[in-house]
């Protein structure tokens, strides 16, 4: 899978490009179903996921299957912590 990074909406250096791909492979990570009532008609897709440093990230991103242009990152919030923690504790 090809990361895409060019003319991102975040700060690099808050967010790391590993953090980035840590966070989309992780195996626990909860994806959602794509978001398709886009005007532009173009299909993101959403994801939580954890890095290998235990840092959570909220992604945005659209893929081709072979590349992954990252929209938009972010630490994930209290709710969407909670959220994640659920689904990984089924997991378990």
């Amino acid at each position: 899978m090809e990361l895409d990074l060019l003319d991102v909406h975040f700060d690099l250096k808050k967010i790391k490009p590993r953090e980035i791909e840590e966070a989309l492979e992780d195996p626990f990570a909860v994806r959602f179903l794509p978001d398709a009532d886009r005007p532009d008609g173009e299909t993101r897709y959403y994801a939580l996921g954890r890095t290998v440093s235990d840092r959570y990230l909220f992604l945005c991103f659209w893929t081709d299957g072979k590349n992954v242009r990252v929209i938009a990152a972010r630490e994930l919030t209290d709710g969407e912590l909670k959220f994640y923690d659920r689904k990984y504790a089924q997991f378990k």
